[in-house]
C-alpha cells in the first residue's frame, strides 16, 4: 500500500494552499531536507522555452507576434551598455536613478529571453554583463525613504528572475550575483514586510507588500534558499499585509467576481497588482506550488473583477476602510481602460491549465494583444512595474491533446508491446500479450474518466474502483481518500506525445512533470528535452485488453 507522506518543503505547502486562505496555517516547519528547485524555475521553465522557440520558428500566432513584439522593443538589441550605479535613490527630494536600474534591467531580461529563444549568444553575452556590471557596483538602495521599498520589491524580483535564467552561462558570476539580491534587496523585503516601516499592517497599498515577496521567492529560488522561499509563501496565506491573498482580495461577490483592494484608489495600481499576484503564483507553480487555487482559486475571481470594471462594465463594490481610516465608499475611475501587460499569464493558467471559466479576462487579453514590455508603455516607471511579453512566453493551446473516455489500455511509445500497468498498488511498464493472464490484462485496463482535480484533465481509474496516482513522484494504485491533494494527484492534463495520437500526462499539481517509465517503472519525472525522455513519456490509449 501507500506509504505515508512525509514532511517535505513540497507537501508541506501544497497542503497549505489546498486549505486556503481562510485557515489559520503557519509554515513555520524548515525541513532539512527537500527536493531540489527546479532551474530554470522562476517566471519560465525550459518547457516554456522549448514552446516558445517551437512556435516563433514555425511563425505560429499569437507567439510570432508577440516575438515581434520583443524584437523591435530597443532594450533587446544586444550590445546596450550599462550604467550601474553604487547607490539607487528612489523616494524624497534628491536626484532620482532608479530609472538606470529598471532600464538596464528590462534590457538584460529582453536579451536573455531572446537567447534562450534562439540561442544567440550576442544576447546572451549582452544580459551577462548588464548582470556582472551591476553586481560589481550596486551597494546600496537607498534605504531613507519608504520608495525604496518599492525599488527592492519591484526591481528586486525582475533582476532575480535575469539572473535565474543566466544561471550556468559563460562568465556570468552567479556567486557575486546571489550575494547582491541577499545583500541588498532581501533585507528591505523582508523588513518591510514585518514592519511596514513602522506603520500599521494595513497602511501600504497591496502592490507594496506583493512586489517584496515577489522578490523574496524570486531570490528563494535563485539562491536554492528554502526558508526564503517558503516566508513568501508562508506570507501570502497568512500574512498581516495587503499583499496576502485574504487581503488582497478582501470582498467576494458571488461566485466569480472578487474585489480588488485598491480597486478604489484607481485602476492603474489594480491592473499592477494582478501582474504582480500572477508573477507570484506563476513561480510558486513552477515549483510545484498552487497558490493560484488557494481558497477556492481567489486571485481568479480578482481577476475577472478587475477586467470586467475595465473593459467598461459595472461591477458590485463595497466599502473599503484600512486601519489609517482611509474609507473609499466606491470605485474608482482613475486609470479606467489603462493597458498592462498582465493578462495572458493569469488567463492562460485559470482557462488553458485548468479548464475554468474566464470571459472578462478572456475579452482583455484579446483586447491588449499581443503584450510587450519595458519600453513598450511609456517612459515612466508604471511602464517597467511588469516584465510583459505574455503573449509570446505564456500562450498556451487548449485542446492540442485529448484522451478517449472509457475503458482502454495505454500502450509506451517506445515499448510497443509494454502497458501501464498496476501490480501490488505499483505503477509499472509491463509486457502484455494476447497469452497473458486475465489478471494481467486487467491490470492493464483503465477506465479513463474526467480529471477529479480538473475539468481539462483525466484520471485513471483500474477496475477496482481506485487511481492511479503520483505520491513521492511514485505512481500508485490507491482509494480515493476525498481530499483534494488526492484529486490533484490523480488528474493529469494531456500534452501531445511524440507519435501521432499520443499524448505525454503532466501532472496537475506539479506541471512540468510527467508521467514516464524508467526502468520499467512509472515515475513523475521532471521535464527534459532529451529524446529518450519525450519518448518514455509518450503512451497511446489503445483498445483495452479486458
Amino acid at each position: 500500500m501507500t506509504p505515508p507522506t512525509p514532511v517535505t518543503r513540497r507537501n508541506l505547502l501544497r497542503a497549505g494552499a489546498a486549505a486556503g486562505a481562510g485557515a489559520a496555517l503557519l509554515y513555520t516547519a524548515a525541513p532539512a531536507a527537500h527536493a531540489a528547485f527546479t532551474h530554470p524555475g522562476a517566471l519560465h521553465t525550459q518547457a516554456d522555452f522549448d514552446r516558445m522557440h517551437a512556435k516563433v520558428y514555425a511563425d505560429a500566432q499569437p507567439w510570432k507576434a508577440g516575438w515581434d513584439r520583443l524584437i523591435t522593443n530597443t532594450h533587446s538589441h544586444p550590445g546596450w551598455t550599462p550604467n550601474p550605479q553604487e547607490t539607487i535613490l528612489r523616494g524624497g527630494s534628491g536626484a532620482q536613478n532608479y530609472h538606470i536600474l529598471y532600464n538596464d534591467i528590462h534590457a538584460a531580461y529582453q536579451n536573455a529571453l531572446r537567447w534562450k529563444i534562439t540561442g544567440t549568444t550576442a544576447h546572451a553575452n549582452t544580459a551577462r554583463d548588464i548582470c556582472n556590471a551591476w553586481s560589481a557596483t550596486l551597494k546600496s538602495l537607498d534605504p531613507t525613504y519608504s520608495e525604496s521599498r518599492l525599488a527592492s520589491g519591484i526591481y528586486g524580483y525582475q533582476f532575480a528572475n535575469v539572473g535565474e535564467l543566466m544561471r550556468g552561462y559563460s562568465g556570468f558570476d552567479l556567486a557575486r550575483f546571489q550575494r547582491m539580491m541577499v545583500n541588498v534587496f532581501y533585507p528591505l523585503n523582508s523588513d518591510f514586510l514585518v514592519r511596514h516601516n513602522g506603520t500599521c499592517e494595513s497602511h501600504y497599498w497591496a502592490n507594496w507588500d506583493l512586489c517584496n515577496m515577489i522578490s523574496i521567492m524570486a531570490i528563494g529560488i535563485l539562491c536554492d534558499d528554502q526558508a526564503k522561499f517558503n516566508e513568501a509563501v508562508n506570507y501570502f496565506h497568512n500574512g498581516a499585509g495587503n499583499g496576502s491573498l485574504a487581503h488582497a482580495i478582501p470582498f467576494l461577490h458571488g461566485s466569480d467576481l472578487a474585489q480588488w483592494q485598491e480597486s478604489g484608489r484607481d485602476q492603474a495600481h489594480s491592473l499592477m497588482g494582478i501582474g504582480l499576484m500572477g508573477t507570484l503564483c506563476e513561480m510558486a507553480w513552477n515549483q510545484g506550488i498552487d497558490l493560484y487555487g488557494a481558497d477556492n482559486s481567489r486571485f481568479r475571481k480578482a481577476c475577472e473583477y478587475v477586467a470586467r470594471y475595465n473593459l467598461g462594465y459595472d461591477v458590485p463594490y463595497t466599502t473599503y476602510n484600512n486601519c489609517d481610516n482611509v474609507n473609499q465608499t466606491v470605485i474608482s475611475t482613475g486609470g479606467r481602460g489603462q493597458v498592462r501587460p498582465v493578462w495572458e499569464r493569469v488567463y492562460h493558467h485559470y482557462a488553458v491549465r485548468r479548464g475554468m471559466a474566464m470571459p472578462n479576462t478572456g475579452d482583455m487579453v484579446a483586447r491588449v494583444r499581443p503584450e510587450g514590455g519595458g519600453g513598450d508603455y511609456g517612459p515612466n516607471s508604471g511602464g517597467f512595474d511588469e516584465l510583459g511579453f505574455g503573449t509570446l512566453a505564456h500562450t498556451r493551446e487548449s485542446g492540442t491533446a485529448t484522451l478517449p473516455a472509457g475503458a482502454h489500455s495505454l500502450q509506451s511509445v517506445n515499448y510497443p508491446s509494454r502497458y501501464i500497468r498496476h501490480q501490488n498498488y505499483l505503477g509499472y511498464l509491463h509486457e502484455v500479450t494476447n497469452a497473458s493472464t486475465t489478471q494481467v490484462k486487467q491490470d492493464a485496463t483503465f477506465t479513463i474518466v474526467p480529471g477529479l482535480a480538473a475539468p481539462n484533465g483525466y484520471s485513471l481509474r483500474a477496475a477496482n474502483g481506485q487511481y492511479l496516482r503520483h505520491n513521492h513522484f511514485r505512481i500508485h494504485l490507491a482509494a480515493d481518500d476525498g481530499t483534494a491533494a488526492f484529486r490533484s494527484d490523480a488528474t493529469f492534463i494531456p500534452r501531445p506525445g511524440t507519435a501521432s495520437g499520443s499524448v505525454r500526462l503532466e501532472s496537475t499539481n506539479y506541471p512540468g512533470r510527467f508521467l514516464r517509465h524508467r526502468n520499467n517503472e512509472l515515475w513523475l519525472h521532471s521535464y527534459d528535452a532529451t529524446q529518450l525522455f519525450r519518448e518514455d513519456s509518450s503512451f497511446r490509449a489503445v483498445s483495452p485488453w479486458t
